[in-house]
């Protein structure tokens, strides 16, 4: 289990983004796990949040918004509605819509456009890493073997 700090999950199925953020985090010292899909993320899967209290899964979740096969808002509107404890949340989009905007306003969600700010994107990183409660502990994925994930999918 690795020892960093923060854990950060990318959805995005633009494999360059995903390796270029999952890149940038790592440099951070951040734990990323990486999905083309968000069917491919153990998270989809479950029924509920298995994290117990002052526990998360990852405290970033950072979402294409259109992807090939699902939408990067409906995936973590059901991870709230799983009762998820909001780990901070960012979608990026070529173009958001008004629609997305809405949603993405109602979950608290960080927008980004692509392409990417990395500036913009590590001062945003920079406040969610002050905002993290000393209590937090995060969820150990491999120990409490969540759902096994596709081997497409990268770590």
């Amino acid at each position: 289990m690795s020892t960093k700090r923060y854990r950060a999950v990318i959805l995005d199925d633009n494999s360059v983004i995903r390796r270029v953020l999952e890149s940038f985090l790592d440099h951070l010292g951040y734990e990323v796990f990486t999905f083309p899909d968000p069917r491919l993320c153990p998270l989809h899967v479950l029924g509920k949040c298995p994290c117990p209290r002052f526990t998360t899964c990852a405290d970033v979740i950072i979402s294409d918004v259109n992807m090939a096969d699902e939408n990067g808002i409906e995936f973590l509107e059901q991870l709230i509605q799983k009762g998820c404890l909001r780990p901070h949340l960012a979608l990026m989009s070529g173009d958001f819509s008004d629609e997305d905007l809405s949603r993405a306003s109602r979950l608290g969600c960080a927008l980004f456009k692509k392409p990417l700010d990395l500036a913009r994107f590590a001062k945003w990183l920079e406040e969610v890493e002050r905002s993290i409660p000393s209590k937090r502990s995060l969820y150990n994925w491999h120990q409490n073997r969540l759902p096994e994930r596709d081997d497409s999918a990268r770590s």
